[in-house]
């Protein structure tokens, strides 16, 4: 089994995996926010359009109007598809991020646990040396006193 220093070595190098797993969930969390931010500002700017332009319809409006009203709004749809691709791909790599964090967060607790589990080997075996110590002391007590 390895010694106590080598699994020590193996469970800071763990922990900085770890460390940097979660600031890359963490920026992938923050990149997936800003792109649903991004897509409801687009969805809201383009609804808040149309009722602007169903507004000034009532109203009377040329025909050059209404063209370049639905070339707007065709940019704006381009615009809106092209963040929701934007937010799949944010979220798939946040998926990503959260898998690799959640393996390195097992490697680090494995570490730990073997860790653990020799260190409790070794008071058991210190455990063993002093009853070990201590029995042969009262033996060579007991034969002296004789």
């Amino acid at each position: 089994m390895a010694s106590t220093t080598q699994l020590e070595t193996l469970i800071d190098l763990a922990r900085r995996e770890t460390d940097d797993a979660a600031k890359r969930l963490g920026a992938a969390l923050k990149a997936v926010q800003d792109a649903e931010e991004k897509l409801n500002m687009l969805i809201g700017y383009r609804d808040e359009y149309a009722r602007r332009f169903e507004a000034s319809q009532q109203a009377g409006i040329t025909p050059m109007a209404y063209r370049n009203f639905q070339a707007f709004m065709e940019k704006l749809d381009s615009a809106i598809h092209g963040q929701q691709e934007v937010l799949r791909h944010t979220q798939k790599r946040g998926e990503l991020e959260k898998t690799n964090w959640q393996a390195a967060e097992r490697k680090r607790m494995s570490y730990t646990t073997l860790l653990d589990r020799e260190e409790a080997k070794l008071q058991k075996l210190e455990a063993k040396r002093d009853q070990k110590a201590m029995d042969e002391h009262a033996a060579r007590q007991a034969f002296y006193k004789r």
